[in-house]
């Protein structure tokens, strides 16, 4: 949140307002060293009448105290309240007892909180959606704020679609799964109910932002002003800083303001030009407020609970649930763990062993399930995958407890019946969840299949852990997850394991956070002008330019017509002063020509004739242009959740992953390339256009990030006839779609899990193979193969050669030293790399080779789509750690790790670090 620059541009056409507004649009240097919070408050406390002192407080008779427990400062109207809202004796009172009037459940309290916000000057947007796809470093939007930050190099840019605004936005946080559906009030996915502004241009600050959040309190929802508590409070982050008030009712927190107001150190800090007000509220806690239900979850869901109470023989009313529920709320924040918080909950409402198992644990799987069905509802409406890799972890996680839970319980419930009740609820609130239901029930069909297909296997593992001497550690229950699919959830209810264990679901979840890839090292460009693009002017095939830097076989002009490598899309050749052009890249605004060794480069200053390789270019923008339509005709073909993964695009050939839930079937290929030359025929016009990026996002929705974020302002849309396919792309392309000739899909075959791959050529080579095949009857759409039948049969064969090779290996591993097929060696310490070993295989090898040699330890560095990953086992007499290891390499590649002792795995996407990495766990490990 760290803003050094601000300007206004102007923003028409955001569609869902229907207004014409401005765009804000604010960044910062990059982010600043760690500042400890508490010092910050303690400096703000001190002068309250400069950072917390509102006009309300003054107005209403609010007074500032300080907390007998903790010392930490509040403001109420309750004569009689000496206690901050964490340490009062009414925490959580309002349980059974709500201090409203009216109720208000989940859809009604948006209602409410929308028309007071709209009534008082405010525009409503819509959500964004929970796949945060604007953001490279985020798999999901965890914060309403995030909806408006873009990531420009080293600064975080602010674009507000309107100001002040009010947003109900959707946000997914994985974190604390092991309290979801226990707690009374953790959701895998919740609604932040954003309500921002900014001062200084046509915004509000502080005393008018506590004056709505009040007027929301008393006048909207009717709570009695005594009943108020605003908190003093910091926010830091990304180094910008500022004072904020929580507000509290009966102890639960409803919202919280933040000012950002400061950049810098707290000794040396300056006021930013452009402060914003980040306030967000818990809509599922406003609900509960004035419902007064012993949970959250009681209130928020809608008619789905009801029914899957009654299906279980259960409610969630009477005094001990009540109880029960308060004394886990008022216990949260200093529990040990869930576990322990549970047991304690329980002694202490008075519920006997045989209470708690048939009144509350079957409420917390129904809790848990209606939870997770919500969350999975919105990821996959809005594109994203369970899967075995990035964010999709956390949703096949959630998928695999639904399927444990309803196991369990033996319930009758239907899935489907369950997804079309959410959605109809859901749809009062976010209509755009209507047209989704059948892609919803389709991925968790497909899902709860796998999760059955794999329940014998399961089983028998369980057997197994059940046998063991002591109970699995930390790092093995990730790898059982993380290699066979088994979640401890699973483990407990087979009676393997006693309980999750509550440090689970946070490595889970760190594991597979997306961090930002490690960044190549740029060439010394200083004082070097930036170099006019011509490709996106009149691109002349022949050009002349100023040569202004020539050395170390690199040559820089003053202008260029080679298109740089970039956005999957291969380097134009050609020839600059007779010197024959081998690769160009662009690092900032200047276009680096590489020239073929051997070559004397002309000297600066002088003016040169360019000449690009016409046909090639001429090629792979047919290729690149085929790329965007493969992408749409996937997606009409197999389903909304088609994204594009990446793309590769060269002379003679190119490719498209995209994200899918399965292999393609031979039929499902014919029909996509099929659907492709059916664009191609109609001979749709390709357009390109600049529009501010704003625009750009509210006109054609975040589906225009179809080959990652645009770090610009500007973003050049690529648009296939009337919508066909809509892109920011800034690669070459056709002027028509019947340019592009013809689409031959050569090979598809699945990558990685949740990704399948198309190579395929177009234009000439497309039709040179079509006469190889002699397809001579018009059918334009034949796959030339298609390998993806035999999958099963081949990951067999791939593993049962792979148990051949540790087989043989692990001797000479445990007993010698040596070097061989990309495994290095020495006394048990082992290091694999190479794309012959896959993460069977490094799983496998890991276990076996500590379980064989207790100082053993291993290291598999391998390929997984655009990211390298790391896996480390460390036997429990081994000197080295395996958290250590892996962190380690994890930091190389641009990323990090998590795990323990004995497992730990991570990685990054700096692939060109790759080197680097192994070299450094060889000089670690001391292998040859």
């Amino acid at each position: 949140m760290i803003m050094a620059e601000a300007r206004l541009l102007p923003y028409a056409g955001w569609r869902h307002l229907g207004i014409c507004k401005q765009i804000l649009i604010m960044a910062g240097p990059p982010i600043r060293p760690y500042m400890d919070k508490a010092q910050i408050l303690s400096r703000f406390s001190g002068e309250p009448d400069r950072y917390y002192t509102v006009d309300t407080f003054a107005d209403r008779g609010f007074e500032r105290r300080s907390c007998r427990a903790c010392g930490g400062f509040f403001w109420t109207l309750d004569p009689s309240r000496e206690h901050c809202p964490d340490h009062g004796r009414d925490t959580y009172s309002f349980i059974g007892e709500p201090p409203t009037a009216r109720r208000f459940d989940y859809t009604e309290s948006w209602r409410q909180i929308e028309s007071f916000f709209t009534s008082n000057g405010h525009a409503s947007i819509p959500r964004y959606p929970v796949v945060c796809r604007w953001r490279d470093d985020l798999y999901y939007t965890i914060a309403s704020i995030v909806d408006f930050q873009r990531v420009m190099g080293s600064k975080v840019v602010f674009e507000f679609p309107a100001n002040p605004l009010v947003v109900p936005q959707t946000c997914l946080r994985f974190k604390d799964m092991e309290y979801v559906g226990v707690s009374g009030r953790h959701f895998s996915s919740f609604c932040m109910v954003g309500q921002h502004a900014v001062p200084d241009t046509g915004g509000y600050w502080k005393d008018e932002c506590i004056r709505l959040d009040y007027d929301l309190l008393t006048s909207r929802f009717g709570i009695d002003p005594v009943e108020i508590t605003f908190v003093e409070d910091v926010w830091v982050g990304g180094g910008s800083f500022g004072p904020s008030l929580e507000y509290f009712v009966r102890g639960l927190e409803l919202g919280n303001a933040v000012f950002t107001e400061f950049q810098g150190t707290l000794e040396e800090h300056t006021t930013l030009d452009r402060r914003i007000i980040d306030m967000g509220a818990g809509l599922e806690r406003f609900a509960w407020i004035t419902m007064g239900t012993p949970t959250a979850y009681d209130c928020c869901f809608g008619p789905v609970l009801g029914m899957m109470m009654e299906n279980a023989g259960v409610d969630s009313g009477g005094d001990l649930i009540r109880s029960y529920y308060i004394e886990v709320a008022r216990g949260l924040e200093d529990a040990v763990d869930i576990n322990h918080l549970r047991r304690t909950a329980a002694a202490r409402a008075g519920l006997t062993d045989g209470q708690y198992r048939s009144q509350v644990a079957p409420l917390e799987s129904i809790y848990m399930v209606a939870d997770h069905i919500r969350t999975l509802i919105f990821a996959v409406s809005d594109g994203s995958l369970p899967s075995n890799v990035g964010g999709g972890y956390n949703l096949r996680m959630m998928v695999r407890r639904i399927a444990g839970a309803l196991d369990s319980s033996a319930s009758s419930l239907d899935m489907h019946e369950m997804v079309e009740r959410q959605i109809d609820y859901l749809a009062k609130t976010y209509p755009e969840l209507d047209g989704r239901r059948a892609d919803v029930r389709t991925i968790l069909d497909i899902e709860m299949a796998r999760y059955r297909s794999s329940q014998g296997r399961m089983a028998r593992i369980a057997d197994r852990v059940r046998g063991r001497d002591g109970p699995p550690t930390i790092g093995e229950l990730l790898t059982l997850y993380e290699s066979d699919g088994i979640t401890p959830d699973y483990l407990v209810e087979a009676g393997a394991i006693s309980q999750v264990p509550p440090d689970f679901y946070p490595r889970l979840s760190e594991l597979h956070q997306r961090r930002r890839p490690g960044q190549e090292a740029a060439p010394d460009l200083d004082g070097i002008p930036q170099t006019t693009p011509l490709y996106y002017q009149d691109d002349p095939g022949e050009f002349t330019a100023t040569v202004l830097s020539s050395s170390g076989g690199v040559i820089i002009l003053d202008r260029t017509s080679f298109y740089p490598r970039g956005g999957g899309q291969e380097p134009d050749t050609g020839t600059i002063a007779g010197c024959r052009i081998t690769d160009v890249q662009k690092h900032g605004g200047v276009i680096l020509h590489h020239i073929q060794d051997g070559d004397a480069p002309p000297e600066a200053g002088r003016a040169v004739v360019c000449r690009v390789d016409a046909d090639r270019r001429r090629n792979i923008t047919r290729n690149h242009t085929a790329t965007h339509i493969l992408n749409a005709s996937s997606r009409r073909v197999l389903g909304s959740w088609v994204w594009q993964h990446s793309a590769y695009k060269d002379e003679d050939h190119a490719r498209l992953d995209v994200t899918h839930h399965s292999a393609l079937t031979a039929e499902e290929v014919s029909r996509i390339q099929q659907e492709a030359n059916g664009i191609i025929a109609q001979n749709l016009p390709v357009s390109i256009t600049y529009m501010d990026r704003g625009t750009a996002e509210s006109r054609y929705g975040f589906s225009i990030y179809q080959g990652g974020v645009v770090p610009v302002k500007s973003v050049r849309i690529v648009s296939i006839g009337d919508g066909t396919d809509v892109e920011a792309c800034g690669g070459t392309h056709v002027q028509a779609t019947g340019e592009v000739g013809l689409i031959r899909i050569t090979r598809a075959r699945r990558i990685q899990d949740g990704v399948v791959r198309l190579e395929f050529v177009a234009g000439e080579g497309a039709r040179r193979l079509a006469a190889d095949q002699d397809i001579a009857r018009g059918d334009a759409a034949r796959p030339a193969r298609q390998d993806d039948d035999d999958d099963d049969r081949q990951k067999q064969e791939r593993r049962q050669r792979a148990r051949e090779v540790i087989a043989g290996m692990l001797p000479r591993i445990i007993s010698g030293e040596g070097s061989e097929n990309g495994i290095s060696y020495r006394m048990g310490a082992c290091l694999a790399h190479g794309d012959a070993y896959d993460e069977y295989f490094h799983v496998q090898m890991g276990k076996r080779l500590t379980g064989r040699h207790g100082a053993a330890a291993y290291c598999g560095i391998f390929r997984s789509g655009p990211a390298v990953r790391v896996m480390v086992y460390c036997g429990k007499d081994s000197p080295y750690k395996a958290d250590s290891l892996a962190g380690m390499v994890s930091g190389i590649l641009g990323g990090r790790a998590a795990g323990d002792d004995s497992f730990a795995q991570g990685g990054g996407r700096g692939v060109s670090s790759l080197d680097e990495a192994i070299a450094r766990i060889k000089s670690e490990m001391t292998l040859p």
